[in-house]
């Protein structure tokens, strides 16, 4: 996509700089930040405006209050992390609009950071009200777009304001666009590996992905329906019935495109939905009556890691199994580790995987952690954002094709364990 003009494109001495940022953070049973990795991440962009001399007015959401004033979903913690990490101090208005906003603006000095109150405890935010952008709008002379991780949500703060103050993204938001365009763009081989629960939450980005991966490893719940889709019995594992015939089109689309597949060919297993509960490893297709599938086993983490060898591009999203349980998270972890060592480009999305990085002390091992989950996902499917587009282009800056032409090199799809459809044996891009 061409370049959109960025901050440093921006005269911003002295000027209401008007940011918004994602810092949809989660808090611990006594109301701090109990893990700032999207706050560090706008620190670039705050840091670059504050030396210029802008007068930094930061808005944000914070969880799902429906447009109503929840006190525990106060952003007044965040201000109070974030001039921790600053090393300066940040004000913070009790509101996001009226008069409690513009007087704290007004108040602000060159180089002074404020933080407004939770733009969602006004319904009108993410109705795009056009009388609450306008609002916002009046608080800044021009506005930066930071938060990639809500760029895929048309609200009054990622949309609205732009129709009223020159846009420009902030340095997370570039740096989200280009490290993504370049799995639009990618160099080959390119292995995807996707997790989570849902297939129905990815079919989108997975027929995307057909056009330009080489291989897709699979985990988690929407391994079970894949799985299921090839003919296996997998108990009482997540699976979803509805979606089986939709998985099963998936396979035969990828066989089309000489994509290889590659699913589980062992599973952790348990009889009870539990985090307590005693766990088994077993084959594919040996899952017992009444147990279920909750992780991949460690057969199949050995061969996913086997499956990365020679590829230039590695992009994983989504955990392999029930990672929020220690019992359930190794298939995750084991994955996390393969692609944190791996030398070609790796860029890793989505809340558990990242989590899993961090666990191990890896998350500085990959080439990208994006701050966006569902936008993400989103920008891969080849969808316009609509926050990104209400950022015009940088002068000069033309687009080039949106991803090269599909690839046909690498296996027909896979069976379990990565054998062909056909029966053969292992192919490898």
């Amino acid at each position: 996509m061409a370049r959109k003009r960025t901050i440093r494109d921006a005269d911003v001495a002295g000027r209401r700089v008007l940011v918004r940022v994602d810092f949809n953070v989660p808090l611990d049973e006594h109301g701090a930040v109990a893990d700032d990795s999207r706050i560090r991440a706008a620190l670039p962009t705050l840091r670059d405006l504050v030396e210029r001399g802008a007068r930094v007015v930061l808005m944000s959401h914070l969880g799902r209050p429906k447009g109503a004033v929840v006190p525990r979903l106060s952003l007044r913690p965040v201000a109070a992390r974030l001039a921790e990490l600053l090393g300066r101090p940040v004000a913070f208005a009790e509101d996001c609009v009226g008069r409690p906003a513009a007087e704290a603006v007004a108040a602000l000095p060159e180089g002074g950071v404020l933080l407004l109150e939770n733009l969602r405890f006004h319904p009108e935010e993410e109705k795009n009200d056009a009388a609450f952008a306008r609002e916002l709008a009046s608080l800044g002379d021009l506005f930066v777009n930071d938060a990639f991780g809500a760029a895929h949500r048309a609200h009054a703060s990622t949309v609205g304001v732009a129709a009223h103050l020159p846009a420009y993204a902030g340095l997370l938001m570039e740096r989200e666009i280009d490290a993504l365009s370049r799995l639009l763009e990618p160099e080959r081989p390119f292995v995807a590996i996707v997790g989570g629960a849902k297939i129905s939450d990815k079919i989108g980005v997975l027929r995307h992905l057909l056009g330009r991966v080489n291989r897709i490893l699979f985990g988690g719940g929407m391994a079970n329906t894949l799985l299921v889709a090839l003919g296996y019995d997998l108990a009482e594992s997540l699976v979803e019935a509805d979606r089986v015939d939709e998985a099963k089109a998936l396979i035969v689309e990828a066989q089309a495109r000489g994509v290889e597949l590659q699913f589980p060919i062992d599973l952790v297993v348990a009889e009870f939905f539990n985090p307590d509960a005693p766990a088994e490893t077993v084959e594919v297709g040996r899952v017992p009556a009444g147990w279920r599938a909750l992780d991949i086993g460690p057969l199949t983490v050995e061969r996913y890691a086997a499956a990365l060898s020679g590829a230039r591009t590695v992009f994983w999203n989504g955990p392999m199994g029930v990672a929020e349980w220690s019992a359930f998270a190794r298939g995750t972890e084991g994955v996390a580790a393969a692609v944190a060592r791996h030398d070609g480009y790796t860029v890793v999305g989505g809340g558990d995987s990242i989590a899993a990085l961090k666990r191990l002390g890896l998350d500085g091992a990959v080439d990208h952690v994006s701050t966006g989950g569902g936008a993400s996902l989103e920008f891969l499917e080849g969808r316009e954002l609509p926050g990104i587009a209400a950022i015009p282009d940088a002068e000069g800056a033309s687009g080039g094709a949106e991803g090269a032409a599909p690839g046909t090199s690498g296996g027909a799809a896979a069976g379990a364990g990565g054998a062909t459809a056909g029966g053969g044996g292992e192919r490898r891009p």
